[in-house]
Order: structure tokens, then sequence, then C-alpha cells
């Protein structure tokens, strides 16, 4: 693709339900363009579009008006460049660790042999070599989570689509697959869209924090996180910005950025 070229570029996007009470606006308007290797969180209140705007990217929802394109081709429909995981897996149960991450390479037709050894690289890429003949249900969440990751990679894809992957997870074990979806992205160069409602989950895995306002659901600040990796949670700089972002929240109107504040930067 030509050097400079976004990898996606939401434009003027809006999403309108119809109900039997009338309208829903889910979406209104929203614009953003992502870069090859981005890693943007989408953060708001529930309600606020986040999801909505994480189905359009996928293609499993079109636009009442606007549009998505990915380099530049306007998304019609799901693709496996594009790989969606979910907070609840979205595994087949009836399949094992290597037949659920080798599900999409065989149904594009590559060879017995091709299957094989692909799933077997993401399996070790996900740390599941000993459980490659388990079922989901002999699987933690975590577990399952590394699963539903490492079947997205087996498909070629080239944006990871996260909808509050860890949200159901217990602290401990949603810290470490933080700490290797990181590990994963650095490695992979991949672009991950991220949706969470975690402040602070937000500003420890992104590049951008996009904030959203409540429903109709908005782009209401575009924020370029400022701080060297690792992060640390408990460091003045860390907290400074997790300050910032819970006053965009918490007051929905956007701030711009002073010399007082950085290490968030407000892109226009």
């Amino acid at each position: 693709m030509p050097d400079g070229l976004p990898i996606l570029e939401i434009a003027g996007a809006s999403k309108t339900y119809k109900t039997r009470a009338g309208d829903v606006h889910a979406l209104t308007n929203a614009s953003l363009t992502i870069g090859k290797g981005e890693f943007v969180c989408l953060i708001g209140a529930s309600g606020c579009g986040k999801s909505t705007l994480l189905r359009l990217i996928g293609g499993f929802e079109t636009p009442t008006a606007g549009g998505v394109k990915m380099w530049d081709a306007l998304v019609t429909g799901p693709g496996p460049e594009r790989g969606m995981v979910f907070q609840d897996y979205a595994l087949f149960p009836w399949l094992t660790v290597r037949g659920n991450i080798a599900f999409g390479p065989k149904a594009r037709g590559l060879s017995r042999k091709e299957v094989r050894a692909g799933a077997d690289r993401f399996i070790e890429m996900v740390g599941l070599t000993k459980f490659a003949d388990a079922y989901p249900h002999q699987l933690s969440g975590g577990m399952r989570q590394r699963v539903a990751i490492a079947r997205v990679l087996a498909n070629d894809t080239q944006v990871i689509l996260m909808d509050e992957p860890f949200g159901a997870l217990d602290a401990m074990t949603r810290e470490r697959l933080q700490e290797e979806l990181l590990e994963l992205w650095q490695r992979t160069q991949l672009t991950v869209i991220f949706v969470t409602h975690a402040i602070e989950e937000a500003i420890l895995l992104a590049d951008r924090v996009v904030v959203m306002t409540p429903a109709p659901g908005r782009i209401l600040s575009d924020n370029r996180v400022g701080l060297a990796r690792p992060r640390d949670v408990a460091s003045p700089e860390f907290n400074s910005v997790r300050r910032e972002l819970s006053g965009l929240l918490m007051s929905h109107a956007p701030r711009a950025p002073t010399a007082a504040r950085p290490l968030l930067r407000a892109l226009p």
C-alpha cells in the first residue's frame, strides 16, 4: 500500500436504528483516521456508540450516513483482514483449541499442512501448546480469550477489533492478558482498536484514546498518550493523564491541551 495512506478512515459515520418507539441514534458523524500499527482505545459510558463504531469498522453493520474505508477501499461487509475479538470469546464449543484456530485458514482452502502449521504457530504464540487438543469448556476464561485472539491472528488479519475483551475476567488475569496483548502487538505490528469503559486500561494500552459522549454517540476528543512504555499505573504522570481523561468523560466537553498537561495531547 502507498506510504502514508491510513489503514482505516472513518468519515462522518452515523448509525440510526429503527425501533417501535422511534429512531435510536447510536452514532452521529464520527470521523477518525488510524495509521497502520497504531493501538487506539475507544472509551465512554455505556450506550455511547463504542461498540457500534467497532461493528461499522468490522463490516457487521452498515452506516446510515458516511462510510468506513480500509486502505482507501470502502468497507461493505466483514472480511478476514478485520478480525473481531468479543468479550464472550465466541469459540466453537465442539472444536478443540487447534480446531478453533484452524477454522478460518481451513475455510479459506489452505492445504492441510499449511492449516496445521499455521494453527500450531499461533497456539505457540499465545502460550497454549499444552492445551492444543483441549475444548473450550476445559479452559479458563483467560485461556479462552487467548484462543479467540489466536483465531483472529491465524486469518492473516491486519486490524484487530476488540470489544471489551477482558471485561469478564478477574483482575489478575486481566492484567496478565493486557501485558501479553501489548507484547503481541509490538511483535506483530498489527493495528488494534480496543473498546473499554476502563480509563486505566485505555491509558495502559493505547497510543491514542478516543473519548466518546453518551448517546447519541459522538467523538468528543482524540488524544495521544505521551507516556513511554512500559507504563507505570502508579506514576504521577500516569495519574495526571487519568485525571485529564476523567475530566473529559465527566464534563462531556473537550479541553484544549496546555503546557500543564503535556502528556495528553488532543489531536486535530
